[in-house]
């Protein structure tokens, strides 16, 4: 090994977010010389917007459940190696302080920062090296070695380990770099798409919606794959909020999405009872009692119902109303797509892949973790476990 090569490292790193700093650290600690290298201008991008700027940096329930790939086997080997308990206890290591919000998910109380500083100052002092604005020009392997030319000069090393993350958020500088290298070096590609990402919907739902935008409330959305009981929001473009970014997931184009307006309730037979015990109660006034003023109104134009007595509508009619209410179908027209996307969905094939040591099986000492691979999160800290556990074991194994 040319050790008098300043430029020549054990390990470099493609990409300075949360699984690229964690391996970098994992592996330095181990010895190992590293290289971190990034085009942004700051590290951990994605980390300090994510969370409303407080980090959502794992989830107390994760499991392989949470998780979406083509093969949904891939994920329980790192999974099961590096838990939640142990990058909590790194970030109570860190003395930063957490809470829980809701469905388990982790939180710090002040800054996302806290959890970027953490990962920078366990690569310093580890001796990892993180170098931001350069820009990774080519890639070559010379049956030995990998030859990285960036704007920054050249370097070298034994292995490398990519963490360029997926597409979602362009605007913090995503590329489909890591794509083309694992294509470069004869890894094929799942089929890519924004994940976690809000509806738009066609100009006829948009227009009778118009008037909702900035309310939320609690639903069950629902295909045919998963089902989620959270908040919907209605916005000027469309629908989001988490119950509709966790169906997004699911979701495939042209496909309707079921949602229930009323979850904890049978409608059927809360109409029913109403009918009974309150006839000359308007359906209106009852489903103001269940929903915002406004929803009711566009409930009552969208779906023609009669604003009548409920003693005045057979129970035909009103069970007609209750499976609306709770079973409400919606064809979306599209979502907003990587733009405001929080993952990246598809990716590198993770059957090429071992998921042991996340080493390329066709390529010598190549590494994928975190957002790169064809495994995708739910909403709730499980896309950064990903990150932690994938970029853990790679460290530890490289």
């Amino acid at each position: 090994m040319p050790a008098h090569e300043q430029n020549f490292f054990d390990i470099i790193i493609l990409g300075a977010g949360a699984a690229g700093l964690h391996c970098a650290a994992t592996a330095a600690r181990r010895g190992r010389s590293v290289l971190v290298l990034d085009h942004a201008k700051q590290a951990g991008k994605k980390i300090l917007i994510s969370g409303g700027g407080r980090c959502n940096f794992t989830n107390m329930y994760s499991t392989p459940e949470n998780f979406i790939s083509s093969n949904p086997h891939f994920c329980k080997s790192a999974l099961s190696r590096y838990t939640q308990w142990d990058f909590i206890a790194q970030v109570d290591k860190h003395d930063i302080a957490w809470h829980e919000k809701t469905l388990g998910q982790l939180f710090c109380n002040d800054s996302a920062k806290d959890i970027v500083r953490m990962l920078l100052k366990e690569c310093s002092d580890a001796g990892a090296q993180v170098q931001l604005r350069t820009e990774v020009l080519k890639v070559a392997y010379d049956n030995e070695n990998y030859e990285i030319q960036s704007s920054q000069g050249d370097y070298q090393a034994k292995s490398l380990v990519i963490a360029t993350g997926g597409l979602s958020m362009p605007k913090l500088g995503a590329t489909p770099l890591g794509y083309q290298l694992a294509e470069q070096f004869g890894h094929s590609i799942k089929p890519v798409r924004a994940g976690l990402v809000p509806f738009t919907l066609h100009e006829q739902d948009k227009d009778a919606f118009a008037d909702l935008s900035g309310l939320a409330t609690e639903i069950q959305a629902s295909n045919d794959d998963a089902s989620f009981k959270e908040a919907m929001l209605f916005t000027h473009r469309g629908l989001s909020g988490p119950a509709i970014l966790q169906i997004s997931s699911y979701w495939k184009a042209g496909e309707a999405v079921t949602i229930n307006l009323l979850p904890d309730m049978d409608a059927q037979q809360a109409l029913r009872e109403a009918k009974q015990n309150s006839p000359k109660q308007g359906l209106k006034s009852w489903l103001q009692q269940q929903f915002p003023k406004r929803l009711t109104e566009v409930l009552l134009t969208r779906e023609q119902w009669p604003q009548k007595n409920l003693a005045d509508y057979s129970h035909q009619q009103l069970d007609d109303i209750a499976t609306t209410l709770n079973g409400w179908q919606l064809k979306p027209n599209g979502t907003e797509g990587y733009r405001t996307a929080e993952v990246t969905l598809g990716g590198v094939n993770v059957d090429e892949v071992s998921s042991k040591t996340m080493q390329s099986k066709l390529q010598p000492n190549l590494y994928f973790i975190g957002e790169v691979l064809d495994v995708t999160g739910w909403l709730g800290g499980y896309n950064f476990q990903w990150a932690w556990s994938s970029a853990w074991v790679c460290g530890e194994a490289v």
